[in-house]
């Protein structure tokens, strides 16, 4: 081997070791800090997860997990799943760049769930209520035939325990792998929520980031007190689809939930480490509680 071969070779060996030495920073970057969306800070995150998932610089709120959130408004080993039995089929064979069986496969190893939402009961400050959870990381929180069938059995289990049901949401909408079936959901949610009417008893939504299409078209808009979380994105087609339907350009704050609750669309906003507190009071307000 001439010098100048082994000096070649050296270099080759020092820019492995480089760059080797690169995806281990990066890996451990990745596993210790967080990007804030909103302001790019770069946030530890173990302190971001003591402030419930909200930068501590914007007060911009990360997306939860549906487990996440009812850890945090449930009190202590009070939460009672219900209908976790009801499991998606793929009755249509759908199969775009994967087959329908296989992205539900995907979206249970990501997330340790059967589906998009969790329902059950639990207490919140002592009182007891059904509660209905949407997981945006299970294929985005979309819409299909079992997310709607737990909603309406959750709705029907809370009208014959006379107790009031919380809905969140944080979904892109409709399921397409479900096609028709999955648009049903937004009568079948509907009419559970109409029969929630007739019993005079409380429904609360509180709409998550994202909340968006058939969820936004159904259930999550039907509530008797509309609650947003702070900054959450609201609305039914998406802010780019409008702007090239209508040719104009929208506000900055367009479909956010500051924007919805300046024109009347939502009642409230509410920030994440208040939002136990706040549902406590309207349920304590609306309610009989049963002693």
């Amino acid at each position: 081997m001439t010098l100048t071969d082994w000096i070649n070779t050296r270099r080759e060996q020092q820019k492995t070791v480089i760059k080797e030495n690169e995806v281990k920073i990066d890996d451990s970057i990745g596993k210790l800090w967080t990007l804030c969306y909103n302001c790019n800070s770069q946030l530890l995150k173990k302190d971001l997860e003591k402030n419930n998932m909200v930068c501590p610089n914007c007060d911009y709120h990360f997306r939860l997990s549906a487990k996440e959130r009812i850890k945090l408004i449930a009190d202590e080993n009070s939460f009672r799943e219900k209908f976790d039995n009801i499991k998606a089929l793929d009755p249509l064979e759908f199969e775009d760049t994967q087959t329908y069986t296989e992205r539900q496969k995907s979206a249970k190893e990501k997330t340790g769930l059967d589906e998009a939402i969790i329902t059950g009961t639990c207490k919140i400050n002592g009182q007891k209520v059904a509660i209905a959870v949407m997981d945006f990381d299970y294929m985005g929180g979309s819409m299909g035939s079992v997310v709607g069938e737990k909603i309406a059995l959750i709705i029907e289990y809370a009208i014959s325990k006379k107790i009031p049901v919380i809905a969140f949401t944080s979904s892109g909408g409709a399921r397409m792998q479900e096609s028709a079936l999955s648009l049903m959901q937004m009568a079948k949610t509907s009419c559970a929520v109409a029969k929630m009417n007739e019993a005079k008893l409380l429904y609360i939504t509180v709409l998550c980031e994202p909340t968006f299409g058939g969820v936004t078209a159904s259930f999550g808009t039907l509530g008797d007190i509309m609650i947003a979380e702070k900054g959450a994105r609201i609305g039914f087609a998406g802010r780019r689809v409008i702007e090239q339907t209508i040719r104009q350009k929208l506000p900055a704050n367009f479909q956010t939930a500051e924007y919805l609750l300046e024109y009347g669309q939502i009642d409230l906003i509410v920030k994440r480490d208040e939002m136990k507190e706040k549902l406590s009071k309207i349920i304590e307000m609306h309610t009989i509680q049963e002693t």
